[in-house]
């Protein structure tokens, strides 16, 4: 049986392969096998708002326009530093990255908790240590052994130990939490690479930016590719948000877990803001 979200998938990525004939309500209701009543009434317990008003943010130009109306709030938010927590929801994140004999060593001497779990975005993996969250990866149900083995290969000389109870506080934590909490990441990463994830937490929940724009951000405006690398290598999704980045015309560009599980998070998390298209970030 499909759950919620693989329902919601289905139908953003038929509506973003059919997005010049702007097709209807009944229509990609009837694609995803559900009335249009049954759909409406999915779509508002989902994402809390109508699916026209979702399926209008997964349109490129809306994307490019979101790109533009985006930079001034962008300047703010670069211009206080990229140390320091960062708002997420109502949760407040802040990273620690391992140190360079921590990262040459493959998590050797760490115990890692870890539990896949349901989430708003299909199964997930977490992975937690003593400092934080250290790993965040979603995969689709063929995609789950793949997932568990490079999660492993990451971590090679950690201590891996599964414990559901551990990890599903913390989904709970950063999915359903209904009042401000602390989360810590604990990144195993390259300088460079904590550099532009901590770059990525900078991005309002709102907004979202190119990777030409990131890079000219921190300072290093010929490395664009360097960054986009860096941004795909983002071991913890969602929480660091690199789903907020896209190509400067608008489009997705590349996702680790998935190009359709990009436009299901951001439409949701653009859908679901305080703020609206027309009246800017």
């Amino acid at each position: 049986m499909q759950s919620d979200y693989e329902k919601i998938k289905q139908a953003i990525d038929y509506v973003r392969a059919h997005a010049p004939t702007q097709p209807s309500l009944e229509q990609i209701a009837t694609k995803v096998g559900l009335s249009p009543a049954y759909f409406q009434r999915l779509f508002r317990r989902w994402a809390g708002v109508s699916p026209k008003r979702l399926l209008q943010h997964v349109n490129a130009v809306e994307a490019k326009r979101l790109l533009r109306e985006s930079t001034p709030v962008l300047e703010a938010a670069f211009a206080v530093g990229l140390s320091g927590p960062s708002r997420l929801h109502d949760l407040i994140v802040s990273t620690e990255a391992v140190t360079p004999g921590e990262y040459a060593e493959h998590g050797k001497g760490l115990d890692i908790r870890y539990g896949w779990h349901e989430s708003p975005f299909g199964c997930c993996l977490i992975g937690l240590t003593d400092r934080g969250v250290c790993a965040l990866r979603f995969a689709d149900p063929s995609e789950v052994e793949h997932e568990q083995d490079q999660f492993r290969e990451e971590w090679a000389r950690a201590r891996l130990i599964q414990d559901q109870r551990s990890t599903a506080e913390v989904i709970e934590t950063i999915f359903k939490t209904e009042v401000p909490r602390q989360l810590l990441l604990h990144l195993r990463g390259t300088n460079f690479q904590v550099k532009v994830w901590e770059a990525l937490l900078r991005i309002p929940e709102h907004c979202v930016a190119s990777y030409s724009d990131l890079a000219n951000r921190l300072g290093i405006p010929t490395a664009t590719r360097a960054v986009a690398n860096a941004v795909g290598a983002n071991p913890v999704a969602y929480l660091i948000p690199c789903h907020r980045v896209l190509r400067s015309t608008g489009e997705l560009g590349g996702y680790r877990w998935g190009l359709d599980r990009k436009a299901v998070m951001l439409a949701r998390e653009l859908a679901r803001s305080n703020q609206s298209f027309s009246q800017g970030c």
